[in-house]
């Protein structure tokens, strides 16, 4: 049986009215196989006339069948988690919190309604938490979390059907992507529940100090409304984009859920690993870094974003990003004003070349410039400087994968820590579309263009994957790694479905070159790896058919001679 995770949407449903014209391509990478003359993109096209249109035979996003797009937030979806080198049997001879009244008062404060259910087969997102430190305690020296940020089991379903150009399954957890069909070590499969404790309270972000009084619903999960597994649920469900007000249970967005994750807590929405009551919370990360294992953190958008944050900062809200990258890399921020944190080891991201004048939702200290990342905090932790670690950033005229190779290669000769930062428009990577392209159409978000120095200059998020494996297995102890395929996120956000699927895709080919390091260094036996998300979103697939056909057409097109 299987775990089941449920993801939230936040906010009322929208109807986007859009005007704008499909934007031209820009260039792949380097060293991509070129399309030939002239170009089929065939999945770009779909999106396309769908934004144009808002309507779609193969599709929609939202509760509304008859719209295109309808919903930009998050579901209230269960979500898939996999694992690789452990399983999931230990959770299911415990049985799920979802049966067991006392369990779910102790993880939520109370009992929500209508969640009690006695013959449950999904779990908890905490459980995630828990699965860490079993391995830890199996003597596990390696332990790496991959979060597709907002990729729910539709949204890995429509990557595999597109890339596979055949509609080859329904139900279950698929065999295209490469984790779905990875069998080089023991491998589990489930789906859990990603309700937050609070949807919201109230804090200072200048005092760090949480007030309370929030006034949003609590968390739980009614599995009458939502489907005991994914492929079942109500697909025109209000109750799971959270607009059922007679069932309100609270949508999780990705610092919350990023907790539940990390340090195994339910707590409110915007939380970066504060409790509900004002508390401090320690995630995994901090906890084995003591123990002398290095901490490695990877993302395709900032590190102070709300996933890559809670794998190692504190504060109240998770828009105070500057504060949050000071505790990322060690420096005295609002939360730690009087001992900074030790900072991570490894921490490679976006965020790179962003500038705002002013930020009120970051507080009183918000510093001119960078919002995620200030200059000034980079300068002061460069070593060039004094600082601990060795920086490499995005470079006029440097290949980004060359570049951070480089810089990598430099930490592990001199034994520093390293700080990898990169970006383009917005501060994150480039959108990988789905044909292997970075020509994202325009969406409910608008258009993102890029130009050949963004590509170029940027690494992909696999390269930083490798960059980061390559420091952190220097480690004698052993060493955690979170890998954050955000742009998953950013893309169902958009309800663009070729960004969508272009994200899965290029975090599947980071996928796999952590099970290509740990089968060549041969460490099945000391590695525990989990994939999975932190949040769902609503995209509901009509047709498959079509998005079948445009995976093949694009294939043929990118093949041809």
């Amino acid at each position: 049986m299987g775990w089941i995770d449920a993801c939230h949407g936040e906010d009322a449903a929208v109807t986007v009215a859009v005007t704008a014209e499909a934007s031209p391509k820009s260039s792949s990478r380097p060293n991509a196989t070129a399309p030939t003359s002239p170009p089929v993109d065939s999945m770009r096209e779909l999106q396309s006339d769908a934004i144009k249109k808002q309507s779609a035979p193969w599709g929609h996003w939202g509760h509304i069948p008859n719209r295109y797009s309808t919903w930009l937030n998050h579901s209230n979806r269960l979500i898939p988690i996999y694992t690789f080198g452990i399983t999931l049997d230990s959770l299911r001879e415990e049985g799920s919190v979802y049966s067991d009244p006392k369990r779910l008062e102790k993880l939520y404060g109370n009992v929500p309604s209508d969640t009690v259910n006695p013959t449950a087969s999904y779990f908890d997102q905490t459980d995630v938490y828990r699965l860490q430190k079993k391995a830890v305690e199996q003597g596990r020296k390696n332990i790496i979390l991959f979060v597709f940020d907002g990729m729910d089991w539709q949204t890995t379903r429509a990557a595999a059907i597109y890339k596979s150009g055949k509609v080859g399954y329904d139900t279950g957890r698929g065999d295209v992507l490469s984790f779905q069909n990875y069998r080089g070590t023991k491998t589990d499969f489930g789906f859990f529940c990603t309700s937050p404790r609070l949807g919201g309270t109230k804090f200072d972000v200048n005092s760090q100090v949480v007030l309370g009084g929030g006034k949003d619903a609590s968390g739980g999960f009614d599995v009458k409304r939502g489907g005991a597994y994914p492929w079942l649920e109500q697909s025109n469900s209000d109750y799971l984009i959270g607009l059922d007000r007679t069932q309100p249970h609270s949508v999780t967005d990705s610092a919350a859920s990023a907790v539940s994750m990390t340090a195994g807590v339910k707590t409110y929405n915007g939380s970066i690993n504060y409790t509900v009551d004002g508390e401090h919370i320690v995630p995994i990360a901090r906890e084995l870094q003591p123990q002398g294992f290095k901490i490695g953190v990877v993302t395709s958008v900032p590190l102070s974003h709300a996933t890559p944050g809670a794998a190692y900062a504190n504060n109240v809200a998770r828009y105070d990003y500057q504060d949050i990258a000071r505790d990322m890399v060690g420096l005295r921020s609002s939360s730690h004003r009087d001992k900074p944190l030790e900072g991570v080891d490894v921490v490679i991201s976006g965020g790179w070349g962003e500038g705002k004048d002013k930020d009120g939702a970051q507080g009183e200290n918000f510093a001119q410039g960078n919002p995620y990342f200030h200059q000034a905090d980079l300068s002061a932790v460069d070593r060039k400087n004094g600082g601990k670690y060795h920086v490499a950033q995005r470079t006029e005229g440097v290949s980004g994968r060359e570049g951070l190779m480089k810089g990598a290669e430099q930490a592990i000769r001199e034994g520093t820590r390293f700080l990898g930062f990169y970006g383009a428009t917005g501060g994150h990577l480039p959108f990988q579309t789905a044909d292997g392209n970075f020509n994202p159409t325009f969406d409910a978000k608008g258009t993102e263009t890029y130009s050949q120095a963004d590509i170029d200059e940027n690494p992909t998020l696999a390269d930083m994957t490798e960059a980061a494996l390559g420091i952190l297995e220097t480690s004698e102890k052993g060493f955690w790694l979170m890998v954050e395929a955000g742009d998953v996120d950013w893309a169902n956000h958009a309800n663009n479905l070729d960004s969508s699927i272009g994200a899965v895709l290029s975090g599947d080919a980071a996928f796999d070159t952590i099970v290509n390091w740990v089968d060549r260094n041969d460490a099945w036996d000391d590695t525990a790896l989990i994939v999975t998300s932190d949040h769902g979103h609503f995209l509901v697939i009509d047709d498959a058919e079509v998005i079948a056909n445009a995976g093949r057409a694009d294939r043929q097109t990118v093949s041809a001679p």
